[in-house]
């Protein structure tokens, strides 16, 4: 299953153990999200999260035409511009999914713009991996496709904009220092995983120092 070789790549990348798999989580009925989420917008990747009494009841929706056509045009088989915009709303879910989960296991709060910082540079990093893996060269224009172009959607509050907005800015400078050439892959890892496991200010001032 596609999700399931995502949560794997991250894992990996990551060096992470997390004990609960994506796919015991998933849903795609959304008349079933919708109603865990009442008053949320429709999107085609949400984590669902509700948090009570040091519980917390997670769901992570995947719209499941997204699904069918991920299964019909694999990415980790070739990923081109007919299937990128699928491929980085799976992963994102997925990179919310394994963020929050780790992070929870340690008894560790995660803001939602943490969560949306974090899956910008979960995106950017394997998407740039993929490509090179796949095409055998180092992936040019990737930055700008994924930090310059995306617009947002016109039906958010100004306050989600923002955030937004403010992940997008933080994720762009960081990747942009970031080693992926194949050559710098050792050195790619260990700053990855010591950026994920920072706090959400440690990460800022990690970015800013930079």
């Amino acid at each position: 299953m596609l999700l399931r070789r995502l949560e794997q790549m991250l894992h990996e990348l990551y060096a992470l153990e997390v004990g609960y798999a994506v796919s015991d989580f998933l849903i795609t009925d959304p008349k079933l999200a919708r109603c865990l989420d009442a008053g949320g917008r429709k999107v085609d990747e949400k984590l669902l999260i509700a948090e009570a009494d040091g519980e917390a009841d997670v769901a992570l929706y995947l719209e499941r035409e997204l699904l069918d056509r991920l299964d019909r045009h694999d990415p980790l088989t070739k990923l081109d511009g007919d299937n990128l915009a699928d491929f980085w709303a799976a992963l994102e879910g997925v990179s919310h999914f394994t963020y929050y989960a780790w992070n929870a296991a340690r008894d560790k709060t995660v803001s939602l713009f943490e969560l949306e910082l974090q899956a910008e540079v979960d995106k950017f990093v394997t998407t740039g991996m993929l490509l090179r893996d796949q095409t055998g060269r180092e992936p040019g224009g990737l930055h700008g496709w994924l930090f310059d172009l995306p617009t947002l959607a016109t039906e958010l509050e100004e306050h989600e904009r923002e955030r937004y907005r403010r992940a997008n800015r933080y994720a762009a400078k960081y990747c942009q220092r970031l080693p992926l050439r194949r050559d710098d892959e050792a050195a790619a890892h260990r700053e990855l995983r010591h950026f994920y496991r920072l706090s959400q200010a440690s990460k800022l001032a990690h970015i800013d120092a930079n």
